[in-house]
């Protein structure tokens, strides 16, 4: 079989392409659409962003309705309540839509927060070194050793319950873990010859940090992100089960859990759509933020 010669349309395209070649984040994001499970949790999970956005303000019932003469009545379309009536006769369907909304912005509110503190955090003691990190890093283990649930009444007693505070609570108690990834990724990335080429060029401390390590971190970053905004959610929903998260109007997954567990024996309805909601979410970003490590992961190329 002869070859086509070097002048041909075909092999200009294959020298071109030799040449151009891919970079690290499109290696990455074709690997990552390549993984089916991660591509499926990503359409699931956008419609469910939607729905929770859009969904309340287009339905026909309102969260707080009270519907005096339908109390605990089972899923039926003949009203228009798909998913049953709660105990206060309201629509099941609307309020696990406007709790979808809530969870989901708790876990984006709280994943920044602790994105923001502990990248900043952890990257300024790994860079810095020495006993300005052996301080941060023992603040670090002495907030650690609070207990959350504590840390959380503490935050209430003082400043009131607030949905808000919920999102700072549970974000400034993540962003522990997120430092010591960072800082840990820091201390490998602070004798790299581009670091000190910085250095060199008389750039200052805080140029270094910003503009050469962080950006380097975006990888397990990203990833641990991804995996942080579930945990968040299950933390949120631990707090409303126990009393201590969204209060009435206002609901959450972990609230109507906490609800439907109360009347699963008369209502089953109440907990099965509440608690397939929520592993539905999670599978979605757990299978997300595993897709997004092995195609970042360098081992697996």
């Amino acid at each position: 079989m002869s070859l086509p010669p070097l002048h041909s349309p075909n092999a200009a395209v294959m020298e071109k392409s030799a040449v151009i070649g891919r970079s690290l984040w499109a290696d990455a994001r074709a690997r990552l659409f390549r993984n089916k499970a991660a591509v499926i949790s990503m359409y699931v999970l956008a419609f469910l962003v939607i729905i929770a956005i859009f969904g309340p303000l287009l339905w026909v019932h309102k969260f707080d309705k009270i519907y005096i003469d339908r109390v605990l009545n089972p899923p039926s379309w003949s009203d228009m309540h798909p998913f049953g009536n709660d105990p206060q006769g309201r629509d099941l369907f609307v309020r696990l839509l406007y709790g979808l909304r809530i969870s989901l912005a708790v876990g984006v509110v709280a994943t920044t927060v602790s994105l923001t503190i502990g990248v900043l955090w952890g990257a300024t003691a790994g860079y810095l070194g020495g006993k300005i990190d052996q301080i941060m890093m023992r603040i670090v283990d002495i907030l650690y050793a609070l207990p959350f649930i504590f840390f959380v009444i503490i935050l209430m007693v003082v400043f009131g319950r607030n949905i808000f505070l919920i999102f700072l609570a549970i974000g400034a108690v993540e962003w522990l873990t997120m430092a010591r990834i960072v800082r840990g990724q820091t201390l490998s990335l602070r004798k790299k010859e581009y670091i000190e080429a910085a250095q060199a060029a008389g750039l200052s401390t805080f140029d270094i940090i910003t503009k050469h390590i962080v950006p380097n971190l975006l990888g397990p970053v990203v990833v641990y992100v991804t995996l942080t905004i579930p945990a968040v959610i299950l933390q949120e929903s631990l707090l409303s089960f126990l009393g201590l998260g969204v209060q009435e109007p206002m609901t959450s997954l972990g609230n109507l859990i906490s609800i439907g567990a109360k009347e699963m024996e008369i209502a089953p309805w109440l907990l099965i759509f509440p608690a397939a909601a929520m592993m539905i979410t999670l599978f979605c970003l757990n299978f997300i933020g595993d897709g997004l490590r092995d195609a970042i992961d360098p081992k697996d190329r």
